[in-house]
């Protein structure tokens, strides 16, 4: 196929659209279909010109956003007109037909334009795939109708590639059923993709079967689907091995007996096959494969070292390479494709190919920033094959996996080393019995001696071509070309011995070894690390990804690792580039000595000059291994320049606070780059670095902050300030010295630089960097996850197959969980019986006496029956898993012991009176008081039992309070467990244990751990933390002990009995127990003495030994109107009282005993609290810890679990050690609670998120593996009407619950506003819209003032500050938000600051009653064309909703069409409609559906809102933009002072008493009277 030749660098997919695309040229129509020779290419090796250097255009295009056609753009299209003549009126129940559309398509708008992504994305905006190519697509010719051109193949690979690159979900469910259909296409993908096999003398270009390569890439990550993976698997069957050597298969049957039968079978039933169709689909697929390895050695072969590349070889490559990864990379593919990938020695062919070492020459001289590049280098990148290098580095990596391939089970070191040892005796003894005259020596050598690569290779070099060939034909090594059956060479022969026997470090090995801060290469390696924030997913990169599916624990953490590692990476190379850039760094020539020095301009905050630096102490390598076991160093820098603010922010660095060293050498061959203007530097990457002179990046540690005399600080204050004769460190002037601990492996990567005779790198440090302390943290995450590589990690056997992605997916669920937890109770959860009722629509209720009619009272103790559990055949069974306890009215119990009659499939109820707790107002036992729905009562009850648990919460679905009832319930029904609490945010974890605080649950027992803690809304909220917990322990130690204390003057018993917890402890057990135990004896003789209870009254109330102590309870204490069992229960509750006491003092002396309060908090976390909360981040910085105190639970309850990375959810799961006894893991119980329809984790770096799949959280991994969950399907967070704006994202299942539909706040409109909810039209404001300061900092004057302007009215009606949150899509616009703020409002007591000014992505999790929202862009949609982030910020508002955005652009994305067709044609858009006369005090007259506007229906008011009536509309203000707002505000300003002038004119009597009174108004006016000048000035 001819196509233009291209003028920038090809991304691999499709070509990248101009910014502004032209306006389509008029077409001839097409009258035939084109021939298929039209996609066909004769010459595969055809060298296209050479690529133009990048111009500023390319640039700009490279570095912006991803282009998105707007509606206007799809409906003016040429596309759009030919989709609405010809598929957008089809249905599924109409038969469509081709009638040469496809064709057409082809040619003219995909083929001619080289497959440009603005087409593509017009043709899956008209539903291309779904209307028209996929139902009039025929796989083959049947009766009446033939069968579908290639060009209807290639279409629907390209459009279904699209769906991909968007990230849209669903893609295979577009298939639907017709399993055949699909089956008959993914037939023709595959032989169109090996097509130069089939004989037919010409080729697919090799664009075009890259493209198919990707489609059958994105089927290999889609193995979920069963129709995909159907067709998937048939390609990587054992048949597979019908083409590898007769040799190597023999042998790898024998090695696994379980395979020969695998084959036989195989092989039987090709032979049984006589139909010649079904025979001819079988061997092809068996052969697929390997035709396709040899259609890539072919391209492979095309490429020369030097030269121009054929056109789309090395992408082709690439994608070739990235297919063998993916496949490698998942068991199921991997089981039988490793051992074909060796026997055609796919690895070693790649690596002395010449891209190979084309791609290796261009990575030696990328980095080093001595070589003078021409300005285009790097844009060359993607044709160099660099990335190829770094690809085929992963596919060793996996080849090579510590893996047994056909158990899946993970090999240990000893058993790899085994493993290896074995291969390389069994080398020796072919080398042995057939070449022992050349390799006698070598045959009978150490393995040890032999393995490495130098000594494989110096011994096996000595001998000739001959035998090396004889060697690998015995050792079942290919010795002839796949392709053309020619013989290797000796070079190669060589290399592939060496290559397969030679011993490689092991993953751990590698891990181990490997410095956790990134150096200059990585930073600046854009192969790994992506320069620029857009990533446009239409390229491969050398990154793992994650999918669905892992082949073993420590390849899930290994992926994440890296990948973490990588973006951890990215956000420090921007915090690099910006504070080198704010430096200046230029090239300053020594005239004199003709020396150059680097001199710096400029000045940055978190960037300071080193005055010195020197290695002060390498410790010594720790046994068994090479590198050192510390390095420290002292560095020093000046702060004298900087301001007071900025000095206190160095001084405020402490130890663990990671520092970054740099050197920056500017020489003057730089200059060219330098002198490049602002405005054409991309800024990023490379470039930036050799612009910039920065040769060496190095990260640390601080360990101490140094005095003058070089000795450590402990207080820095103390040390500026000291005390005299105390001796210690001082700090004088303006130098500040640090301590800091260098990587030990990078330390020693460095010196055998300088063995090499390179740069010491410690000699040129220049430049300290450091960080803000909540970004830099990523040190810590990554020691924690390499220290779980090094652990031997157990999973719960219930957990383990579900979570790597294999098995039944809902194993792990509740009622497949061996010994089910049957009967719970549900105390406080059900508020009556109605509610229970309720609860279980479907299910039948009985008593425990078998009585359908009977209403017992709550608490109830429910027992579900047998039937509703899968798994209850092995309760009884050989598994001897222990059975869960479970606690009901107060009496611990085996589960497995209960013996309730047979009610078949009723849930059996079982009533119980609360226990009595005491007789004093704060005995009273807390009760929850909502009422849950049956949805939540189903998750509370599926989080109570054992196994994993997936509740997915939509906005206002009460996701906290079901959290919170299922800790409740467990903490009650399991007392002697603990459970451990995880969110992402500090913000979320208050509010969750704000809520567990207000419920029946000791303080004792609960335990917040990390930042945050002083915004709780609690009482004494610093004191929930490990050392607030511990003060709080010994503060009711002295309580408790003044009431032993008092207990014993009540009872005239002499001695200091309250003096210790022990004393107090003996007190109880001689004279306190001693005294109950006979009285109760009494009470229950008296009692069971007849009918008359009298006399048992009498001697219930007369003898009660502690009458005296509760004379302070509320009195009296034993009514005389009461029964005998409410006396009885009266005085059992006054015992635990007394007996709790004691209880809590025995506890508490542990306290008592231990005398550091390190040694106290600790055991407090490990003995005494059984609730523990903690943010995910806390969990992963202090994992290490957690596990050398000890630290045990057995129950994860996760909130927001959606917006948590993978790996930081899965290290709260595994913070303790295992059980000692068993092996096993303690964890029962884990319960995920999110929704992945709202916003994922944030992943800065797009390749990351997009390519690598960064932003999974597991919560949506096992939603999209198809784990069972449970989605809560009532809101009541917002009115009815706001709920219509997220509703629609959950298939309209969202119901509302009755408070927002009955309750009063509800049903009356919002004062001052004629709608509850209203998009807002913003024009260009003094001539602008949105603008850029710079990049990525967004900001809209426009909108930021009309926000500020509407919350200045809602003030001034009276509306709460605290009622009221601003919201916006960009960091930039809150800043100018709180800037228009500081100078409108803050000052002013009439208005001052909002509740919260958040971005969207900030406040997820949060809610406000009235919510203004700004949307900035007005050129783009930018990322809120990512649904999720619009659910986020439609959801946040209880009762009004006003978004300040351009209308137009939103409304016309595709995306956002959902919302914003609600937005614009429910409400008015054009102009924000307010109501006057109206305020908040005692506003109670309109209903919120009494707008008093109607769409116009006169000519002059089509498309327009207009009043109802002349009355209404004297009621009305239509707000034409913010100069109209700002002055309407200005005038109720004045109008509002005046108010107030004259109400203090009118106020002559008591004019000192008046004065005073009238102060704070008097400022008030004050402040109004600016307000409104402003306002006038800004009119």
């Amino acid at each position: 196929m001819s196509r233009p030749a291209r003028s920038t660098a090809d991304l691999g997919f499709f070509s990248v659209p101009e910014a502004d695309p032209p306006a389509e040229p008029e077409v001839a129509p097409v009258t035939e279909p084109t021939p298929m020779e039209d996609v066909i290419s004769d010459d595969v090796a055809e060298t296209p010109p050479s690529a133009a250097p990048p111009t500023k255009e390319t640039k700009k295009s490279q570095n912006a956003e991803p282009y998105a056609p707007t509606m206007q753009e799809i409906e003016h299209d040429e596309i759009t007109k030919l989709a609405e003549q010809h598929w957008k009126d089809t249905t599924s129940d109409v038969p469509v037909e081709d009638t040469g559309i496809v064709e057409e398509v082809w040619k003219l708008h995909l083929d001619q334009s080289s497959f440009s992504l603005r087409k593509v994305m017009m043709l899956e905006f008209n539903q291309y795939l779904e209307k028209y190519l996929w139902p009039t697509f025929v796989p083959k010719t049947v009766k009446g109708k033939k069968k579908s051109s290639p060009a209807h193949v290639l279409s629907i690979v390209v459009m279904v590639n699209e769906k991909f690159r968007q990230r849209v979900t669903g893609v295979w469910d577009i298939f639907g059923d017709d399993t055949t259909r699909f089956s008959g296409l993914v037939t023709r993908v595959l032989k169109l993709l090996v097509s130069e096999d089939a004989g037919k003398g010409s080729n697919l270009s090799l664009q075009l079967r890259r493209f198919l390569l990707i489609f059958v890439v994105e089927m290999f990550q889609s193995l979920e689907n069963p129709a995909v993976r159907n067709e998937c698997m048939r390609l990587v069957t054992i048949s597979t091995w019908s083409t590898i050597l007769d040799k190597r298969r023999q042998r790898e049957l024998i090695r696994h007996p379980e395979r020969k039968a695998l084959w036989e079978r195989a092989r039987a039933k090709l032979e049984s096959t006589t139909k010649a169709s079904a025979k001819e689909k079988m061997e092809f697929d068996r052969t697929f494969l390997s035709n396709l390895i040899k259609s890539f050695f072919r391209v492979l072969k095309s490429i020369h070292e030097v030269g121009d590349a054929p056109v789309d070889a090395i992408p082709y490559c690439e994608r070739f390479l990235e297919l063998m990864i993916d496949l490698e990379a998942q068991l199921p593919t991997r089981r039988h494709l490793n051992v074909l990938l060796q026997d055609h020695l796919v690895v070693p062919m790649c690596d002395v190919s010449s891209l190979a070492k084309r791609g290796r020459l261009f990575l030696d001289q990328h980095r080093d920033i001595s070589l003078s590049m021409p300005l285009d280098w790097s844009a060359r990148g993607t044709e160099s094959g660099a990335l190829f290098v770094q690809l085929l580095e992963r596919l060793k990596h996996y080849e090579r996996f510590e893996i047994d391939d056909f158990t899946g089970a993970a090999l240990s070191a000893t058993e790899t080393t085994r493993r290896h040892y074995e291969q390389v005796r069994g080398l020796q003894k072919v080398a042995f019995v057939y070449a022992r005259e050349e390799l006698e020596d070598f045959a009978l050598a150490n393995v040890g001696n032999i393995e490495q690569r130098e000594d494989l290779y110096a011994a096996l070099s000595k001998v000739g071509k001959e035998t090396l060939h004889s060697l690998c034909e015995l050792c079942g090594l290919r010795t002839t070309d796949l392709d053309d059956e020619q013989e290797f060479g000796k070079e190669f022969l060589l290399e592939l011995l060496v290559s397969t026997y030679e011993g490689r470090p092991s993953q751990l090995e590698s891990i181990n070894n490997m410095p956790l801060y990134p150096d200059e290469d990585l930073l600046f390696d854009e192969t790994t690390v992506p320069a620029t924030q857009q990533f446009s997913n239409t390229h491969c990169l050398a990154i793992p990804k994650l999918n669905l599916q892992f082949l073993t624990i420590h390849d899930y953490l290994l992926r994440n690792f890296t990948l973490f590692r990588l973006e951890s990476t990215y956000e420090i190379r921007q915090d690099i580039e910006d504070v080198v850039r704010r430096l200046a760094p230029r090239c300053n020539v020594d005239l004199g000595g003709g020396q150059p020095q680097t001199k710096f301009e400029g000045w940055a905050r978190m960037g300071a000059l080193i005055e010195s630096f020197q290695i002060g102490e390498v410790g010594p390598p720790k046994l068994g291994e090479s590198k050192p076991g510390f390095v420290k160093a002292d560095v020093s820098i000046n702060i004298s320049k900087f301001t007071d603010s900025v000095r206190k922010e160095w001084e405020s660095i402490r130890p663990h606070d990671v520092l970054f060293l740099l050197t920056i050498k500017m020489e003057d061959q730089n200059r060219a780059l330098r002198d490049v203007p602002a405005s054409e530097d991309n800024g990023e990457g490379s470039p930036f670095r050799r612009k910039f002179g920065l040769t060496s990046v190095r990260g640390c540690e601080v360990t101490h902050v140094l005095g003058d005399d070089g000795r450590p600080v402990e207080d820095l204050a103390s040390a500026k300030f000291p005390t005299e004769g105390q001796g210690r460190p001082r700090i004088t002037g303006f130098r500040r010295s640090f301590r800091v601990g260098l990587d030990p492996n990078q330390f020693q990567l460095d010196m055998a630089r300088v063995e090499r005779k390179e740069v010491d790198v410690y000699s040129t440090f220049n430049v300290l960097v450091r960080r803000k302390p909540q970004e830099n943290n990523f040190k810590a995450v990554l020691d924690t996850i390499r220290d779980l590589m090094q652990s031997d990690l157990v999973v719960p056997a219930w957990l383990h197959n579900v979570f790597l992605g294999y098995g039944d997916r809902g194993s792990a669920h509740y009622t497949k969980i061996p010994n089910p937890v049957r009967s719970i109770d549900f105390r406080d959860t059900f508020l009556d019986w109605e509610h229970l009722r309720e609860s279980f629509p479907d299910k039948r209720l009985v008593t425990s006496s078998g009585d359908e009619e009977e209403q017992a009272n709550p608490p109830y103790v429910l027992t579900f029956p047998r039937s509703s559990y899968d798994a209850m055949g092995t309760q009884n069974g050989s598994n001897d898993r222990k059975p869960d306890t479970s606690v009901a009215t107060g009496v611990k119990r085996k589960l497995g012991d209960v013996n309730e009659p047979d009610h078949g499939d009723a849930i059996v109820v079982r009533s119980y009176k609360p226990e009595n707790v005491g007789p004093y107002p704060e005995d009273t036992v807390k009760k929850n008081t909502v009422r849950f729905t049956p949805t939540q009562v189903e998750a509370i009850y599926a989080g109570t039992s054992l196994g994993l648990t997936l509740v997915v919460g939509p906005p206002g679905t009460g996701k906290t309070d079901v959290a919170v009832q299922i800790i409740a319930n467990l903490y009650h029904n399991f007392p002697e467990q603990h459970t451990l609490i995880i969110t992402h945010s500090n913000t979320a974890l208050n509010q969750l244990f704000e809520k567990i605080a207000g419920l029946d649950i000791d303080p004792r027992h609960i335990l917040r751990l990390g930042h945050g803690q002083e915004e709780l809304e609690l009482a004494n909220a610093g004191s929930w933390g490990k050392y607030g917990r511990v003060n709080a322990f010994l503060e009711k130690r002295i309580q408790l002990l003044g009431e032993v204390d008092r207990l014993a003057q009540s009872l005239e018993i002499q001695g200091a009995h309250g003096h210790t917890c022990e004393t107090a402890g003996y007190f109880y057990l001689y004279h306190i127990l001693s005294r109950w135990e006979p009285y109760i004896h009494k009470v229950t003789v008296a009692a069971s003495g007849g009918e008359d209870q009298s006399g048992a009254t009498e001697v219930l109330i007369a003898g009660f030994p502690f009458e005296a102590y509760f004379a302070d309870a509320p009195q009296p204490l034993f009514p005389l109107d009461a029964s005998f069992q409410n006396l009885l229960d009266i005085a059992q509750g006054c015992w635990r009282h007394i007996k709790n006491m004691f209880d809590e003092l025995d506890e508490i002396r542990a306290f008592e005993l231990l005398r550091s309060s390190h040694d106290r908090s600790n055991y407090l976390l490990v003995k005494e609290a059984k609730i523990v909360a903690m943010t995910c981040t806390h969990a992963a910085l202090k994992r290490r810890e957690f596990v050398d105190l000890g630290f045990k639970y057995d129950n994860v309850v996760m909130e927001e679990a959606g917006q948590i990375l993978e790996v930081e959810t899965f290290i709260p799961l595994l913070l303790q050690n295992s059980d000692p006894d068993t092996g096993a893991s303690r964890l029962k119980r884990v319960v995920l609670i999110g929704d992945h329809n709202q916003l994922p984790p944030v992943v800065k770096n797009m390749a990351f998120q997009r390519y690598g799949n960064m932003e999974q959280s597991l919560f949506a991994r096992f939603v999209r593996l198809g784990v069972p969950t449970i989605q809560l399907d009532a809101q009541g967070r917002a009115r009815s009407s706001l709920a219509e704006l997220f509703q629609w994202k959950y298939n309209s299942e969202l119901q509302n619950l009755p408070n927002v539909l009955q309750n009063q706040e509800y049903k009356l409109a919002n004062p001052g506003f004629a709608f509850d909810y209203q998009a807002v039209n913003v024009v260009d404001f003094m001539d602008k819209g949105e603008t850029e300061p710079r990049p990525h900092f967004i900001q809209n004057l426009g909108e930021a003032e009309y926000v500020v302007a509407t919350y200045q009215y809602m003030r001034l009606l009276g509306y709460p500050a605290e009622k009221i949150s601003i919201l916006t899509t960009y960091n930039g616009q809150k800043e100018l938000i709180l800037d228009v703020l500081e100078k409108r409002c803050s000052w002013n007591p009439l208005f001052g600051n909002p509740s919260r000014v958040a971005t969207v992505d900030k406040y997820q999790g949060q809610q406000n009653d009235y919510i203004l929202l700004s949307l900035v862009r007005t050129k783009t949609v930018g990322h809120l064309r990512d649904v999720r982030r619009l659910i986020v910020a439609m959801s946040r508002a209880r009762l009004g909703l006003y978004v300040f955005c351009r209308v137009a652009l939103f409304a016309s994305c595709h995306e956002l069409a959902p919302v914003f067709n609600i937005l614009t044609k429910q409400r008015p858009s054009d102009v924000l409609w307010l109501r006057n006369g109206e305020t908040c005090a005692d506003f109670k007259d309109r209903e919120v559906n009494s707008t008093g506007l109607v769409p116009g229906k006169k000519a002059k008011d089509k498309g327009k809102w207009v009043p109802e009536s002349k009355s209404v509309g004297k009621r009305t203000l239509a707000v034409q933009g913010v100069q109209q707002m700002g002055g309407h505000v200005a005038a109720m300003v004045n109008k509002h002072i005046q108010s107030l002038k004259k109400e203090r004119a009118n106020a002559p009597e008591n004019a000192d008493s008046a004065a005073g009174e009238t102060n704070a108004p008097e400022n008030a006016d004050s402040a109004a009277g600016d307000s409104a000048e402003e306002m006038e000035v800004d009119e």
